[in-house]
Order: structure tokens, then C-alpha cells, then sequence
């Protein structure tokens, strides 16, 4: 007689590619993979259009998700052996916050994060999320969010959720890394987490970690230009972004277009942080939307009547991408205007249409933010130091200078 299996075992296993086997370690973290909410992310790509140059990068906000509280599981094993004290309450509560940092990213993660929403970022709608879930999960999920906040009284559980030297960071360099098949991206992320530490309630890593955080440092510069800021990548972004704005911009005077019904709602409204306060239902309507929501309604625009709309769409679904220029100084308003004209003269469209077809902007990398939360080193003895003032690593502090390129985009003859 077959034995009576049991249908609540929560004791799962995941086979992760970057990691090996994965354990989740907790029940509720379980439960909460479980959710709606949750298995939306499976449908949202980490790395938004960079597919369209690295055809690998088709991993998902659930799979880096995942990945980063595997990592969070080993931090907190190395702050327990060194005898930091980390309750079993605090440890589950740090497992939510990473495993749910993510959980407000929509439809192709940064690409439409300004654009879906007006002025929301998908920090604030994780939030959202995570309250939201606590109230189901009867306010399991309390100090959850009070770590996310960074309002519980360990800051050094924030810091390994949000910081500049996160789970969140190694787990998609690492990630990102081998999904692209950029090599430089690959970081000791175990050995990293092995020189962790704690000192007055701060994050801080063993002075003999501080070559790993060099390459760390180095690798995640190097990711931005080759993966993140690829010119390619920005090109199809742009694209993407003119699409969505354009779409908005017809709805929003009356033309019917194909969307599905929650994008639809997205479209017709400039959703803010405050209709989501006023209004719970939209949290619901917004996760609803996935990347699938996107595409669907793009390959449907490349037969409508909207000349803008239509040209985007099938240039961008067939990859005929535009053109982009890189440079250290920015272009001129004549150089601008000329691309402009080329495109009102090419495709027959007036100033305001051939607007959606040129764009200029800044690219920004920054490696290491001095200004911003530091990566501080536990020295021998005993003292703290932040780690771009160590005597010897002129590179770290090198690469707290913020690099800025400036891009031009614009059709290429050809199309």
C-alpha cells in the first residue's frame, strides 16, 4: 500500500544554477513564495531589455530573490559563529525582508519604474507589498518590514538587506554575471561573506577581506558598462520608455488602444504613492502586471493607426534598435535638433512626433558612494575604517569617483 505522503511538507529544495541546491529555511518563507504576489515575479526579467544583447539574460526577479536570501542564510551562520547574537525571530524576519526586496519591481524591473508609476519607486511599492502580506500573515511580517525600514535596532540587519555591500549586490553580480556570460562580474562572494562582521551595531568586514571588496568593487563598475549601461541595452530601453509614454499620451486623450485590463488601468491614470494609500485596490491591479502584459500589447501597436506608436513597436520587435553615441561631454541642442529633423523628414512627422525617436541623457556609474552608507573595515586593532581610506587600496578610492557618459539615440538611416 503507497504510504500517505504529506502535501504540507514546506522542506523544499531548489535547484539553482549559480548556487547548487538551494534549502528554503523557514516555513513562512515558504508561504510566502507561495503567493500570488510573489510568483508574479517569475514573469518579470532581472535584467529588463539586456536579453535583446546577451541572449542568456532571460533570469527573473524570482530567481535573484531566491539567490540573495540563500546568501542572507550563510551571513547570518558566519554572524552566529563569531557570537553576534541574532534571534531566531530576527533571523526569519531578515530572511522575509530579502527574500520581499524586491517584490515591487514591475513589468521589466528599472527599465519602466518611472513610467508605470509616476514617481514611485519599486522600494516603496515593495513596502506596500510587504504591509500588505503582514495584515494576510497576521503581522508576521512586522519586524519584516521594520528591518526594511531600518528601524529595528540592529541596523547591521538592514545593512545586509540594503547597503552598499548586500546580499542583494552579490547575489546579482554573481547572477547577472553568469546569465549574460560576462566574466568580470564573478565576485568571492563566499569569502566575502566569511570576513563579515559586526562592531557598534555596524556592518563591517575582517581587514583581511579587503582585496575580495576591491574586486567586488571593480567587478560591479565593470557590470555597469559592459551589462547594465551597455549602449545597446540603453538603446532598447529608450525605446521601450518612448513606447509606454506615447501609449499613456494616446489613452489619455481618448483613443482606444489593446492593453490588457490592469496595464490598461496604468495607462489611463498617473498612478502616484498616494493612490495607492487612498486606494487598495490598485496594489492589486498592479500586481497583476508582468512583463507579458508589455509585450502583448506591443506586438498588437505595431498594426495601429498611431504612425509613432506603430513604428516604435515594430522597430522594437524586430530589434532594428536605434542608433546611440556615447560621449564625456554633452551634445549640442543643434546636434539634437539635426537628428530631430532627420527623423521629421524620414517618417514624415511633425516636431512634438519626432520627439519620441531622439533623446539624449546622462549615464552614471559609481562603483563605491563615499557619500552614501560606507563599507567600513574591522582593523586588526580593533579600530573601524572606511574601507577607500585603507592605506594601500588606492584602486577603492579611485573608484568612488562617479563616472559620468552622455548618450544621444536616434534612428538608424537604415530603418
Amino acid at each position: 500500500m503507497r504510504p500517505n505522503l504529506n502535501i504540507n511538507n514546506k522542506k523544499k529544495i531548489i535547484n539553482d544554477p549559480v548556487y547548487g541546491f538551494i534549502s528554503l529555511p523557514k516555513d513562512i518563507i515558504f508561504d510566502l513564495i507561495e503567493h500570488p504576489f510573489y510568483q508574479r515575479l517569475r514573469r518579470i526579467k532581472q535584467l529588463g531589455m539586456s536579453h535583446l544583447v546577451y541572449p542568456g539574460a532571460l533570469h527573473t526577479r524570482f530567481h535573484h530573490a531566491i539567490g540573495a536570501t540563500h546568501l542572507m542564510t550563510k551571513a547570518i551562520h558566519v554572524l552566529r559563529y563569531k557570537g553576534i547574537e541574532i534571534t531566531e525571530e530576527e533571523e526569519t524576519a531578515v530572511l522575509i525582508a530579502i527574500l520581499l526586496h524586491d517584490i515591487g519591481h514591475g513589468p521589466f524591473s528599472h527599465t519602466l519604474e518611472r513610467d508605470i508609476v509616476k514617481n514611485v519607486s519599486h522600494e516603496e511599492i515593495s513596502l506596500l507589498f510587504m504591509k500588505r502580506l503582514s495584515e494576510e500573515f497576521e503581522g508576521k511580517l512586522d519586524m519584516a518590514i521594520a528591518i526594511f525600514e531600518d528601524k529595528h535596532d540592529k541596523p547591521f540587519l538592514h545593512q545586509l538587506v540594503s547597503s552598499q555591500l548586500d546580499m542583494d549586490r552579490m547575489d546579482y553580480l554573481n547572477r547577472d554575471s553568469f546569465y549574460t556570460g560576462v566574466s568580470e562580474g564573478v565576485i568571492g562572494s563566499d569569502r566575502i561573506i566569511a570576513m563579515l562582521d559586526v562592531a557598534d551595531n555596524q556592518l563591517v568586514v575582517e581587514q583581511k577581506g579587503v582585496y575580495s571588496i576591491e574586486k567586488f568593487l571593480v567587478a560591479r563598475r565593470l557590470m555597469y558598462w559592459q551589462v547594465y549601461m551597455h549602449k545597446t541595452v540603453v538603446s532598447s530601453e529608450v525605446m521601450l520608455t518612448f513606447l509606454l509614454r506615447r501609449a499613456k499620451m494616446l489613452v489619455q486623450s481618448g483613443k482606444e488602444l489593446f492593453a490588457s485590463p490592469p496595464f490598461k488601468l496604468f495607462l489611463e491614470k498617473d498612478i502616484e504613492l498616494i493612490d495607492f494609500e487612498k486606494d487598495p485596490t490598485l496594489l492589486n491591479q498592479f500586481a497583476l502586471l508582468d512583463d507579458f502584459d508589455i509585450m502583448g500589447a506591443v506586438k498588437v501597436w505595431q498594426f495601429d493607426t498611431d504612425k509613432v506608436l506603430s513604428l516604435l513597436a515594430t522597430q522594437l520587435i524586430n530589434r532594428k534598435l536605434f542608433k546611440i553615441e556615447i560621449s564625456t561631454t554633452p551634445f549640442s541642442k543643434e546636434r539634437i535638433q539635426y537628428e530631430i529633423d532627420l527623423v521629421k523628414a524620414h517618417f514624415d512627422l511633425d516636431q512634438n512626433e519626432a520627439g519620441f525617436f531622439v533623446s539624449t541623457a546622462i549615464l552614471r556609474n559609481n562603483a563605491y558612494n563615499e557619500q552614501r552608507e560606507n563599507i567600513n573595515l574591522l582593523m586588526k586593532d580593533g579600530s573601524v575604517k572606511d574601507v577607500s581610506q585603507a592605506a594601500d587600496n588606492l584602486n577603492i578610492h579611485a573608484l568612488s569617483e562617479p563616472v559620468e557618459k552622455y548618450f544621444l539615440c536616434y534612428p538608424s538611416p537604415n530603418l
